[in-house]
């Protein structure tokens, strides 16, 4: 008798989440995926088995995703989604073959990614006025951080005490897949991080003293109050279109590549796992070299 195939999710879900140590919001991806594929599929042919899903089952279930109006990028992420479970089950060899292998992801134009430009970086943190409240100290702090580290909303609200180096000027980030890296710091970034702090012992009786950065009630941060602070302040003082710590993200990577970093160097920084996802940031490099000679040179 087949295994329903949630029981099947279930057990690729925790495979995620404890072996392969996957961020919570990764695993809800997956998660969302399969789930959403399988009631396509009992919907579309009565079929709810795992083991029974033929490829012309996905491709009806991808075709009707497009004429949704579905984003190749989104469609994409499914196909993945599916791939990496019909692999877990081969592996777990509750299946002899994966309907998988003859789909083709769909191709998609590379997009530029947004950044904001340095002089509103300078704007930012040099014109802005942030409260001389706790939040204002929060907040400007953590949009420092992101700027200055390229680390990941995620990795910025587990970001612990524990994990400033003051001697060495540096931070000790857990990133995805729990792996650790070393980020350098400035100075100045360093003494903000350690007065903040300081002050936070001193105004908070009952504050989270593991993590740095903390609310007004002293409680850690949520991924809502970030996003929010950071559009909130981007939009102050740029126009681009997306608005949030991921930007500046973005941003740590373009101004490095801009101004001639290594490749190698500012791949390990963020802590990606291979080159290629680096890469992109190339391109508004490039793009920047262009515009100059476009301006600059008497026959361009």
């Amino acid at each position: 008798m087949p295994i329903p195939p949630s029981q099947h999710i279930q057990s690729f879900l925790d495979y995620l989440k404890f072996q392969k140590r996957y961020s919570r919001h990764t695993v809800t991806s997956y998660q969302t995926d399969l789930e959403a594929f399988f009631v396509f599929l009992k919907e579309q042919f009565d079929e709810s088995s795992a083991e029974q899903v033929k490829a012309a089952y996905v491709r009806t279930w991808l075709a009707s995703l497009k004429s949704e109006g579905v984003t190749s990028k989104t469609i994409n992420r499914k196909i993945s989604s599916l791939k990496s479970f019909y692999k877990y089950l081969l592996k777990q060899e509750l299946i002899a073959t994966t309907p998988m292998s003859t789909i083709i992801s769909p191709k998609i134009g590379k997009r530029l990614p947004q950044y904001v430009e340095k002089k509103d970086i300078d704007n930012l943190f040099e014109q802005v006025e942030f409260p001389d409240d706790w939040n204002g100290k929060t907040d400007k702090l953590l949009l420092q951080i992101l700027y200055n580290t390229g680390i990941r909303q995620a990795e910025l609200i587990g970001l612990k005490e524990k994990q400033l180096e003051k001697r060495n000027s540096t931070i000790k980030v857990l990133g995805k897949g729990s792996k650790e890296r070393v980020i350098p710091v400035s100075n100045s970034l360093m003494k903000a991080m350690m007065e903040y702090r300081e002050e936070k012992s001193r105004q908070f009786e009952n504050a989270d003293m593991e993590v740095l950065l903390v609310n007004e009630k002293g409680r850690k941060l949520y991924p809502k109050y970030v996003y929010n602070v950071a559009r909130k302040y981007l939009a102050m003082v740029t126009t681009i279109d997306k608005k949030s710590p991921h930007i500046l993200r973005h941003t740590f990577a373009t101004h490095l590549t801009n101004n001639g970093a290594d490749l190698n160097a500012v791949k390990e920084l963020l802590g990606h796992s291979s080159l290629a996802a680096t890469q992109v940031y190339t391109h508004n490099s490039i793009e920047k070299l262009k515009d100059v000679f476009k301006k600059a040179h008497p026959k361009a």
